[in-house]
Order: C-alpha cells, then structure tokens, then sequence
C-alpha cells in the first residue's frame, strides 16, 4: 500500500513550510498517522514532529453545455499536514 500519494504544493501550504516547517501531503485513506510519520521520514529523510489529518470534502461543479446542465463533483480525499523538527525542510523541487 502506497501511503503518500502525492504532496500538496499551493500558495497556502508553501508559505506555511517557510514560515512553520509545515508540510502537506494527499494520502491513502486507509493510513493512520503513524503510517504517515514513518513514510515521511523514510521517503525525505526527515525527523517528523507532528501529523494532523482531516478529510477534504467533495465539491459539487456544474456546466451548462449545448445538451443541458451537467453536474458533478471532485474526489474527496485525506490530507495530512505533517511538522517537521526545527531546522529540517523538505525540497519538492529537487527532482525536476
């Protein structure tokens, strides 16, 4: 089971790892947070403080085409915030 799905690289969580060694990252729904821990540190090679998880909701999107209305909605997923120790950063753009 793969438990770090991909990291989530936005404007709010990139300013949250430059100001509070925060990181955040999609994972497998099914994974507790020290699962998550022992991913993080073995993948970036890091000591991990702490890990807060929470479920992002699904949103509903509409079109308005030709044929009528189509309605939708994204996939919900779990999101873990992780915290690093005082001084470690992780790099996400090291391997482009």
């Amino acid at each position: 089971m793969s438990i770090i799905i991909k990291p989530i690289v936005t404007e709010k969580m990139t300013s949250q790892g430059e100001k509070l060694n925060r990181y955040g990252f999609q994972v497998d729904r099914r994974a507790n947070k020290v699962e998550i821990k022992k991913a993080v540190e073995e993948m970036y090679n890091v000591q991990v403080v702490d890990v807060n998880t929470l479920i992002v909701n699904p949103k509903v999107k509409s079109r308005y085409t030709r044929s009528g209305i189509i309605e939708g909605q994204t996939s919900a997923y779990k999101k873990a915030i992780v915290t690093l120790k005082e001084g470690e950063t992780i790099d996400f753009y090291s391997n482009i």
